[in-house]
Protein backbone atom coordinates (compact mmCIF):
# COMPACT_ATOMS: atom_id res chain seq x y z
CA UNK A 1 0.00 0.00 0.00
CA UNK A 2 1.28 3.28 -1.36
CA UNK A 3 1.53 6.41 1.84
CA UNK A 4 2.08 9.42 1.25
CA UNK A 5 5.36 11.00 0.81
CA UNK A 6 6.88 13.55 4.04
CA UNK A 7 7.68 16.75 2.79
CA UNK A 8 11.09 16.09 2.25
CA UNK A 9 10.82 12.85 0.62
CA UNK A 10 8.46 15.14 -1.57
CA UNK A 11 10.82 17.44 -2.36
CA UNK A 12 13.50 15.16 -3.35
CA UNK A 13 11.14 12.63 -4.87
CA UNK A 14 10.07 15.60 -7.38
CA UNK A 15 14.06 16.30 -8.41
CA UNK A 16 14.29 13.08 -9.24
CA UNK A 17 11.47 12.95 -11.14
CA UNK A 18 12.25 16.21 -12.77
CA UNK A 19 15.87 15.49 -13.56
CA UNK A 20 14.58 11.99 -14.79
CA UNK A 21 17.62 10.59 -14.64
CA UNK A 22 19.86 8.76 -12.14
CA UNK A 23 21.14 11.04 -9.59
CA UNK A 24 23.74 11.09 -6.12
CA UNK A 25 22.97 12.31 -2.71
CA UNK A 26 25.44 15.33 -3.11
CA UNK A 27 23.64 16.62 -6.24
CA UNK A 28 20.32 16.31 -4.30
CA UNK A 29 21.80 17.85 -1.53
CA UNK A 30 23.15 20.53 -3.29
CA UNK A 31 19.72 21.54 -5.16
CA UNK A 32 17.88 21.46 -2.12
CA UNK A 33 20.69 23.40 -0.11
CA UNK A 34 19.18 26.33 -2.30
CA UNK A 35 16.61 26.31 -0.66
CA UNK A 36 16.76 25.37 2.96
CA UNK A 37 19.82 24.61 5.34
CA UNK A 38 19.87 20.83 5.75
CA UNK A 39 22.80 17.71 6.41
CA UNK A 40 24.54 14.98 3.67
CA UNK A 41 23.59 12.70 6.18
CA UNK A 42 19.56 13.72 6.07
CA UNK A 43 19.45 13.69 2.46
CA UNK A 44 21.03 10.09 2.37
CA UNK A 45 19.09 8.63 5.36
CA UNK A 46 15.99 9.99 3.03
CA UNK A 47 16.78 8.30 -0.71
CA UNK A 48 17.66 5.06 1.86
CA UNK A 49 14.06 5.60 2.88
CA UNK A 50 12.86 5.91 -0.70
CA UNK A 51 14.69 2.99 -1.58
CA UNK A 52 13.07 1.22 0.63
CA UNK A 53 9.90 2.33 0.06
CA UNK A 54 10.39 0.60 -3.20
CA UNK A 55 10.09 4.54 -4.67
CA UNK A 56 13.93 4.71 -6.21
CA UNK A 57 16.03 1.82 -7.25
CA UNK A 58 19.97 2.33 -6.61
CA UNK A 59 23.20 1.18 -8.05
CA UNK A 60 26.52 1.35 -6.64
CA UNK A 61 28.76 3.84 -8.37
CA UNK A 62 32.64 3.34 -6.80
CA UNK A 63 31.82 4.35 -2.92
CA UNK A 64 28.43 6.48 -3.70
CA UNK A 65 24.89 5.45 -5.08
CA UNK A 66 23.10 6.60 -8.04
CA UNK A 67 19.00 6.49 -7.40
CA UNK A 68 16.60 6.47 -9.94
CA UNK A 69 12.69 6.88 -9.77
CA UNK A 70 11.12 3.32 -9.86
CA UNK A 71 8.01 5.14 -11.39
CA UNK A 72 6.36 8.02 -12.73
CA UNK A 73 4.76 10.75 -11.09
CA UNK A 74 1.43 10.43 -12.66
CA UNK A 75 2.26 6.71 -11.51
CA UNK A 76 2.24 7.34 -7.89
CA UNK A 77 -0.34 9.67 -8.08
CA UNK A 78 -2.50 7.51 -9.11
CA UNK A 79 -1.63 5.12 -6.47
CA UNK A 80 -2.38 6.83 -3.90
CA UNK A 81 -5.62 8.17 -5.46
CA UNK A 82 -6.40 4.60 -5.29
CA UNK A 83 -5.43 4.13 -1.99
CA UNK A 84 -7.66 6.74 -0.38
CA UNK A 85 -10.38 5.53 -2.35
CA UNK A 86 -10.09 2.20 -1.31
CA UNK A 87 -10.92 3.77 1.81
CA UNK A 88 -14.06 4.58 1.82
CA UNK A 89 -17.04 2.37 3.17
CA UNK A 90 -19.19 4.56 -0.08
CA UNK A 91 -17.01 4.78 -3.12
CA UNK A 92 -19.13 6.37 -5.26
CA UNK A 93 -20.01 9.33 -3.10
CA UNK A 94 -16.39 9.99 -2.46
CA UNK A 95 -16.13 10.63 -5.95
CA UNK A 96 -18.89 13.15 -6.07
CA UNK A 97 -17.08 15.36 -3.06
CA UNK A 98 -13.59 14.36 -5.00
CA UNK A 99 -14.94 15.68 -8.38
CA UNK A 100 -16.33 18.76 -5.81
CA UNK A 101 -13.22 19.59 -5.13
CA UNK A 102 -11.91 19.88 -8.67
CA UNK A 103 -11.38 23.35 -10.64
CA UNK A 104 -12.86 23.81 -13.57
CA UNK A 105 -9.46 23.02 -15.44
CA UNK A 106 -9.28 19.83 -13.30
CA UNK A 107 -12.76 18.51 -14.01
CA UNK A 108 -11.88 19.08 -18.13
CA UNK A 109 -8.56 17.06 -17.36
CA UNK A 110 -11.12 14.58 -16.21
CA UNK A 111 -12.90 14.19 -19.16
CA UNK A 112 -9.78 14.07 -21.63
CA UNK A 113 -9.20 11.46 -19.32
CA UNK A 114 -12.14 9.54 -19.16
CA UNK A 115 -12.42 10.36 -23.12
CA UNK A 116 -8.93 8.15 -23.59
CA UNK A 117 -9.96 5.53 -21.10
CA UNK A 118 -12.94 5.05 -23.38
CA UNK A 119 -10.58 3.69 -26.27
CA UNK A 120 -8.88 1.47 -24.21
CA UNK A 121 -11.86 -0.51 -22.02
CA UNK A 122 -9.74 -2.52 -20.00
CA UNK A 123 -13.09 -4.64 -19.53
CA UNK A 124 -14.28 -5.33 -22.62
CA UNK A 125 -17.43 -7.66 -23.12
CA UNK A 126 -16.91 -11.87 -23.86
CA UNK A 127 -17.38 -12.96 -27.52
CA UNK A 128 -20.59 -14.68 -26.54
CA UNK A 129 -22.58 -12.23 -24.48
CA UNK A 130 -24.25 -9.27 -26.21
CA UNK A 131 -24.13 -5.71 -25.15
CA UNK A 132 -27.04 -4.97 -23.18
CA UNK A 133 -29.81 -3.29 -24.49
CA UNK A 134 -30.19 0.68 -23.42
CA UNK A 135 -32.86 1.43 -21.14
CA UNK A 136 -35.64 3.77 -23.05
CA UNK A 137 -38.42 3.66 -19.94
CA UNK A 138 -40.43 1.71 -22.67
CA UNK A 139 -42.23 -1.75 -22.53
CA UNK A 140 -40.62 -3.71 -24.95
CA UNK A 141 -44.25 -5.37 -27.32
CA UNK A 142 -45.18 -8.80 -25.38
CA UNK A 143 -43.39 -7.81 -22.09
CA UNK A 144 -45.66 -7.81 -19.07
CA UNK A 145 -46.90 -4.03 -17.82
Amino acid sequence: MVRQLGELENAIMTRVWRWNRPVTVREVLLDLQSEREIAYTTVMTVLDKLHRKGWLRRERVGRAYRYEPVSSREAYTAALMNDAWATSDNPAAALVHFFGLMSPGQREALRDALRVAALFPSDPLPADSAAPEPDTGETPPGAAR
